[in-house]
């Protein structure tokens, strides 16, 4: 399945190994948060990249001290009404300095995509099911917003201000 890169159809290098799976040799892999803290010092030996899932109740305070090693966090939305992975997001990126690609994997509506990518997201898993093109299409819905996140993109407030010393 491709992924979504700012609303571009994109290959989906990375897989995905359950727990009682072996590691593909020179892939790039997303394991548990579990097996990544059972088997953290073999996986740190691996040639390939390495990605970690979190799901929804798990915090990444978890994984704080590795992610220099890490090149990849998934975070799950298992259902639109939990929005704690976009605080997830924040901490990761805010708080903690995270540089490597974040990935929303799960329920990834189409109406919070914008907002996903605003809280430091980078690319998301589409449900199967869903038009890939209406990502797009979300992108282009808001021009202008009132929250500061970042994404360094100026808020309603910082425009206006703007407006007025550029007037004076």
């Amino acid at each position: 399945m491709a992924v979504l890169r700012n609303g571009v159809p994109q290959p989906n290098e990375w897989i995905r190994v359950a727990d009682d799976q072996p590691l593909p040799e020179n892939a790039k892999v997303i394991v548990s948060v579990e097996r990544w803290r059972s088997e953290g010092e073999r996986l740190r030996q691996l040639n390939g990249a390495l990605g970690v899932f979190l799901k929804s109740d798990q915090s990444p305070l978890l994984i704080a001290d590795d992610l220099h090693r890490l090149s990849l966090v998934a975070l799950e939305f298992p259902k639109f009404t939990d929005g704690r992975a976009f605080s997830y997001a924040r901490i990761l990126r805010d708080r903690l300095g995270y540089k490597g690609e974040i990935r929303a994997v799960g329920q990834v509506l189409r109406d919070q995509y914008v907002f996903m990518l605003r809280c430091g997201i980078d690319t998301i898993e589409p449900p199967v099911e869903k038009r890939v093109e209406g990502y797009a299409e979300a992108l282009r819905e808001f021009s202008v917003f009132y929250q500061p996140t970042g994404d360094e993109r100026a808020t309603a407030l910082q425009l206006r201000h703007q407006r007025k010393a550029v007037a004076a």
